[in-house]
């Protein structure tokens, strides 16, 4: 619901690349959607964040140890829940955005200095795809920061590196549809992704408030 007109563009981007390349005679459907799929790209991204997951958990394991009385990880499940919550809020209530951080942007350095990272990289070939999907994995977005607030609470690397892995997994289903069926599939879905996204971010915000809830119940 936010990754398909934020990371759209990439997607359709390296589409047109793959295809421009693709003779006229070889041309057909079966190429179309080996194209669209992506998949070289979408792995380079899941490595991405199962490493910041593991990075998240194992930094958060180390604070919670000198945290008083254990309280970071219910902290970041918190931070979690307002994350989605400021999210949800800025589209249901279009005149709190202005007051909502824009977690999206990225200082200017930080995004050429990605451009530089990525302007060698023939995107074209299996391994191009995976080194641009695992450097694009590092920018900004206010759902990635919410998924490692949650994963820095997990107490280990490897949950940490799992919690992330299910994040990217569940970015990959509208990222396929933008590539088989183009820029038409956002717009063709806009309307219900428009209802249903602030009812999804609720309902995350929700339920990592009760987690973090239960992690201070039983420190009390």
């Amino acid at each position: 619901m936010h990754c398909a007109p934020m990371c759209g563009p990439f997607v359709l981007g390296q589409v047109s690349d793959r295809l421009a390349r693709i003779p006229a005679a070889r041309l057909c459907e079966s190429a179309r959607l080996s194209s669209a799929l992506l998949l070289p790209y979408h792995l380079g991204r899941l490595s991405t964040y199962a490493a910041l997951g593991m990075l998240a958990a194992t930094s958060g394991d180390i604070l919670a140890s000198a945290a008083p009385l254990g309280m970071l990880p219910a902290l970041l499940l918190l931070l979690g829940a307002l994350l989605f919550l400021g999210h949800a809020a800025g589209r249901l209530v279009p005149r709190l955005r202005p007051l909502i951080p824009a977690s999206d942007r990225a200082p200017a350095a930080w995004v050429r200095g990605i451009a530089r990272l990525t302007s060698g990289i023939d995107r074209t070939r299996p391994l191009g795809g995976y080194l641009l999907g695992v450097a694009l994995g590092f920018l900004p977005c206010g759902f990635l920061y919410a998924a490692l607030a949650a994963a820095a609470a997990a107490g280990n690397a490897a949950g940490g590196a799992l919690a992330m892995l299910a994040f990217g997994v569940g970015t990959v289903p509208s990222l396929l549809a933008v590539g088989i069926a183009g820029q038409a599939a956002g717009y063709a879905w806009r309307r219900g992704i428009t209802a249903a996204a602030p009812v999804v971010m609720l309902l995350n915000a929700i339920i990592l408030g009760v987690l973090a809830w239960q992690r201070f119940a039983a420190l009390a």
